[in-house]
């Protein structure tokens, strides 16, 4: 029986070639008809027998293009005539409700295709097709055609236009497709402008300075980055102190998986993801049978490599049998360099040279971070390689307005729900730095135009100062604003990315971070929440604890020690109990009584139950970053490479925990501090102390949870516990925690797709936001 049927498909199918292998398969199973892109994805017309049509339906979600990423399909039946034979027709204009794919890793048929010398693209440091290339980094408008791309100034050559109009070749309709007949040219200057190449391959010559112990600036996909031999310490040196990068490891990128499995250990999962089409950067134990300078990684048990991202890294380290330095083009904290004459202009003072081309970045993307942990991969940055990738929200969310949500200041990202779904934006950076911001207003309006968003509401955070919050009150006077308590707004993206239904049961949620603002005056940071999507209530905190000198305690952990014990064992108990301790003679040397003085009046001096906090006095007491961390979480995660040292350890130090005010229990750590300093006292070695801090947190809050869980009689006030925040960046602190709360009988959420740290909250922001929009919050 034959019949005309038109079939939608939803989701990641443009830019991915998705058309043409509708193409093969309808041409493999005689159908007419025609198939072409819209503002919703991809439509297909097609006429034949019932039982092919089928066929075709079954093909598409048994076999489709590797990037593609298929959220439904529907079919319906089409009442006109379609003319014989199959065909791929113009894209159409219309309401955006299709998906952008992120930029992808080089393929293996595009790598193997540079390295043949009779091949056409033999070293062409741009090839790419419908399964790898850029992306995002070069869209400036939807439909993902090259007009509306970077790629709109590179005419076709001849050969390039027969492959692009090819259904049959990978490269149809491959927006970025180009040879070196037609298309962007690498070349490598100074900085003044002088061509170093020449003739000669411009890549080659960077690939030599670098293995003479330059510092380069590369061109990447979503922006500068700067380069050097990971090998050679003068070098690394060089770039730290050029960079004005004095702690913070650098990234590293190796030509294949021999190389870094020289220096780390990799496991399946790690793989798996080194080599995926998004090509994070993983960070790897450095377990290897070799190693690499101090200065590439201080104080840290890991090292984040990457493979090549481009035929350009891949040409660039083709020679290398051992790893490059690939940290972002920029002085720190700034955001990553994308235009050639800013580079040029900025990058002097850090590079020796720079390898550029002419394909210009529309927009900005950095490089992805993710960690193994708990058996899974979980990102600790989310942008090149998965963002713009939307997240299907949970049941109860199909029909949620369009919402707008503005993200945190630190790690910023937003969010866009559309069509049931969540589009997070890449990574933006730190709003603080005027660069970051710029960029964040910008890849805004880039994104509600990509995705022809107008939001019925936006959602931001509840602390007044946040520029972000700043910027959602002037968007639109008409539009409603809904305020999202930072620590719910961590909560509800676990949620999210777990698919908890919008209707769910509260469950507890622990977040643990640096500062957030809170509801009673008190910065926020080491909670426990009963809550759902639209309300929460709060049961438990670690104590708060003054910070001196309010934002400088953030950047002095010896600021947060002071207080830590002053409220712990009282500063004159320590002085006399522990005053023989160089711990104790260290302090002698800071302005204690100032800001004992500070403290005492509440001048500067804002109370804070911040888990972050507690990790810097912590690493402070062993002599870690105690005059001054140089970046955020730097203490804490050399305090965790400290602990990773000791192995087993079956002396967890105690917490203890009261009820602070009706309904509030208080989680203090004046036992661990007791402890901790006869630890100091006895000789005990700085890496069991750390870990012994390690297992007594993650067992106080286990035991809490448990508390928590039990006090409302035999029936259990909730099954469910959602870990999100900064600090489950920590493997050691995550992998105990969750494994206590099991033990237990609880359910554990975690996140595994965006950020525990503020890269999600934004997310969490938007289901609120959607939530509250049609309903009222009901009481826990």
């Amino acid at each position: 029986m034959r019949g005309a049927v038109e079939i939608r498909v939803r989701g990641r199918v443009q830019g991915v070639g998705f058309r043409p292998t509708v193409w093969r398969h309808a041409q493999a199973l005689a159908l007419d008809g025609e198939v072409f892109n819209d503002g919703e994805g991809v439509l297909v017309r097609v006429a034949g027998a019932r039982s092919e049509i089928e066929a075709l339906v079954e093909a598409l979600n048994r076999e489709p293009p590797p990037l593609a990423r298929i959220d439904g399909i529907e079919l319906s039946e089409y009442p006109q005539a379609l003319p014989s034979g199959f065909r791929i027709t113009e894209s159409v204009r219309g309401a955006v409700h299709t998906q952008i794919a992120p930029d992808a890793m080089v393929c293996a048929a595009c790598a193997a295709e540079i390295r043949e010398p009779q091949a056409r693209r033999h070293r062409y440091p741009f090839t790419n097709c419908t399964h790898c290339g850029p992306r995002i980094s070069i869209i400036e408008e939807v439909p993902y055609d090259r007009a509306k791309t970077t790629m709109r100034v590179f005419p076709m050559c001849a050969d390039c236009a027969r492959e692009y109009a090819d259904p049959a070749d990978r490269r149809f309709h491959a927006e970025p497709t180009a040879c070196p007949a037609c298309g962007p040219v690498a070349r490598c200057l100074d900085f003044d402008g002088g061509d170093l190449a020449a003739d000669r391959d411009a890549v080659r010559e960077a690939a030599s300075r670098l293995a003479k112990g330059s510092i380069v600036a590369v061109k990447g996909l979503g922006g500068y980055q700067l380069a050097c031999d990971a090998t050679n310490e003068t070098a690394v040196a060089r770039l730290r102190r050029r960079k004005r990068r004095d702690t913070k490891p650098f990234a590293l990128m190796a030509r294949d998986l021999n190389i870094v499995a020289r220096y780390c250990s990799i496991s399946e999962a790690e793989r798996v993801a080194l080599c995926s089409p998004a090509a994070p950067i993983v960070l790897l134990e450095a377990k290897g049978r070799e190693t690499l300078p101090e200065n590439v990684a201080p104080g840290r048990d890991t090292l984040g490599f990457m493979l090549p991202t481009t035929p350009l890294h891949l040409l660039l380290l083709e020679d290398f049998a051992t790893p490059l330095v690939m940290t972002s083009g920029n002085l720190t904290d700034e955001p990553q360099i994308v235009d050639d004459g800013e580079a040029l202009a900025r990058l002097a003072e850090i590079a020796d040279c720079v390898l550029l081309h002419d394909r210009a970045i529309a927009n900005r993307v950095d490089d992805s971070v993710v960690r193994m942990m708990a058996e899974r991969v979980r990102p600790l940055r989310r942008a090149r390689g998965y963002a713009p990738e939307p997240l299907v929200l949970p049941p109860g969310f199909e029909n949620a307005p369009d919402i707008l949500a503005m993200g945190g200041e630190l790690k910023a990202t937003f969010c866009l729900i559309k069509d049931g779904q969540a589009i997070l934006s890449q990574h933006q950076g730190d709003l603080e730095h005027a660069a970051a911001f710029d960029e964040y207003r910008k890849n805004l309006a880039l994104y509600r135009g990509l995705f022809d968003h107008v939001p019925q509401a936006v959602a931001l955070d509840r602390h007044p100062e946040y520029l972000c919050a700043k910027l959602a009150r002037t968007l639109s006077a008409d539009t409603p604003l809904i305020e999202v308590q930072h620590h719910h707004a961590h909560a509800a993206a676990c949620l999210a990315e777990n698919n908890y239904p919008r209707d769910g049961k509260p469950v507890l949620a622990i977040v643990l971070d640096g500062l957030g603002f809170g509801e009673d005056g008190v910065w926020w940071g080491g909670e426990f929440l009963l809550c759902d999507y639209r309300n929460y209530q709060r049961l438990a905190s670690l104590r708060p604890v003054a910070m001196p000198g309010g934002a400088a305690a953030i950047r002095e952990p010896w600021r947060n020690l002071y207080a830590h014990l002053r409220a712990g064992v009282g500063w004159e108990n320590f002085r006399r109990d522990w005053g023989a301790l160089p711990l104790a003679q260290y302090l002698a040397t800071k302005p204690c009584a100032s800001l004992g003085a500070m403290m005492t009046t509440g001048m500067n001096s804002p109370g804070a139950s911040s888990c972050g906090r507690l990790f810097d006095a912590v690493a402070a007491a062993l002599g870690i970053s105690a005059d001054r961390q140089s970046h955020e979480g730097e203490a804490a995660a050399a305090l965790e490479a400290l602990a990773n040292r000791a192995g087993a350890d079956d002396a967890p130090y105690s917490f203890a925990a009261r009820e602070d005010s009706p309904g509030l229990r208080v989680l203090d750590p004046a036992p661990m501090w007791r402890a901790l300093l006869a630890d100091l006292a006895a000789g005990t070695e700085n890496a069991n102390i750390a870990a012994r801090f390690h297992f007594g947190l993650a067992g106080a809050l286990a035991q809490m949870a448990s508390t928590l869980a039990g006090d409302r009689g035999s029936e259990p006030r909730f099954t469910t516990v959602a870990l999100s925040g900064g600090c489950f960046q920590n493997r050691l602190l995550f992998e105990t925690i969750e494994n206590l709360l099991r033990a237990r009988g609880l359910e554990v959420f975690a996140h595994a797709r965006v950020p525990a740290n503020d890269g999600g909250i934004s997310l969490g922001q938007a289901v609120v936001a959607a939530a509250r929009f049609v309903s009222e919050p009901r009481s826990l």
